[in-house]
C-alpha cells in the first residue's frame, strides 16, 4: 500500500487525492487559527467534531435539494468529497450584528439586522480576504452572473433552513460563511455547496444565555472551547451527552 497524495493543506484541512477518480479526501484537523493566521494554537478534539457536525448539515440540505459535494463520511476526522473547482470567494451570511461588520460600520455587537446581509470576500490570504462586490466578481471573472444568482439564491435557502434548524435546539445563527464550487456533470458546470459547515465557520449563540458556541471563543480567548464544540454536537444529537473524548489516531497520513 502506497501514501496518499496530498493535495493541498489549509488552516483547518487537508486535502488528498480519493480513492476514485473525479474524488478527494477531505481531512479535518485539530489546528485553529485567528486574524488570518496571526493567532494559532490547537482545539482539541475540533476536526472529529467538524468532521461530524458537517455530515450532518451538509445531509440535512441534500434533503431540502440544496447541491454539495459531500459523499460520505469515511472515518472519524475524514469525508469523501467530489472534486470541484473552488470559485474563489467567501460568501458571508449576517443574521445579526457580529464580527467585522460591527467595527467597519459601528455596529452595536447583537444587534438583530433588518433582513439578512449576504457579503462577498475574496479568497486571497496575501490581501486579507478583502470585500468585494458583485461588479468586481464579474469584472474580473471569478464568478459569472448566472452563477452570482445561484449562489445567492443557495445561500438565502440555506440561512432560512439553518436559522430554522438551530433555533429549534436554542441556538441563534449569527452569522456564517460558504463557500461553493463548480463540478462537472452532464457536460456542463453545476454550482454546488462545497468546504464545511462548522463552529469553524459559523457563529453560534445559545438563545437564552448569548453564550458564544463557536470559534469566536478562540479568537477572544473566552475560554471552553472545546466545551463550546462539544455543545453544538450536543444539541445536534451527534454525540452522547456524556463526556467527549477523543480516542482514535490523529495522523492524517495514515494508510488507504
Amino acid at each position: 500500500m502506497t501514501r496518499r497524495r496530498k493535495i493541498y493543506e489549509g488552516k483547518a484541512k487537508i486535502l488528498y487525492e480519493g480513492p476514485e477518480p473525479g474524488t478527494i479526501v477531505q481531512y479535518f484537523k485539530d489546528d485553529a487559527t485567528a486574524g488570518n493566521g496571526a493567532k494559532k494554537g490547537t482545539i482539541t478534539g475540533k476536526g472529529v467534531l467538524n468532521n461530524r457536525i458537517s455530515e450532518y448539515l451538509m445531509l440535512q440540505l441534500s434533503e431540502i435539494n440544496i447541491p454539495t459535494h459531500f459523499i460520505r463520511r469515511l472515518n472519524m476526522r475524514e469525508q469523501l468529497v467530489k472534486s470541484v473547482e473552488i470559485i474563489p470567494l467567501e460568501i458571508v451570511v449576517r443574521n445579526v450584528a457580529a464580527g467585522s461588520i460591527v467595527k467597519r460600520l459601528g455596529l452595536d455587537e447583537g444587534k438583530k439586522l433588518p433582513r439578512p446581509i449576504v457579503e462577498y470576500y475574496l479568497k486571497n490570504d496575501e490581501l486579507n480576504d478583502p470585500l468585494v462586490l458583485e461588479d468586481h466578481i464579474t469584472t474580473f471573472n471569478w464568478a459569472t452572473l448566472q452563477e452570482m444568482d445561484e449562489i445567492v439564491s443557495y445561500t438565502l435557502r440555506i440561512n432560512d433552513f439553518l436559522r430554522g434548524l438551530f433555533a429549534g435546539i436554542g441556538i441563534r445563527l449569527i452569522d456564517f460563511k460558504l463557500e461553493y464550487g463548480r463540478l462537472w456533470k452532464d457536460d456542463e458546470f453545476h454550482i454546488v455547496l462545497a468546504d464545511e459547515i462548522s463552529p469553524d465557520n459559523c457563529r453560534f449563540w445559545d438563545m437564552a444565555s448569548g453564550e458564544k458556541l463557536d470559534k469566536d471563543r478562540f479568537r477572544r480567548d473566552l475560554g471552553k472551547v472545546e466545551e463550546a464544540y462539544q455543545e453544538i454536537a450536543r444539541r445536534l444529537k451527534i454525540i452522547p451527552e456524556k463526556k467527549f473524548e477523543v480516542i482514535e489516531s490523529s495522523n492524517p497520513e495514515h494508510m488507504e
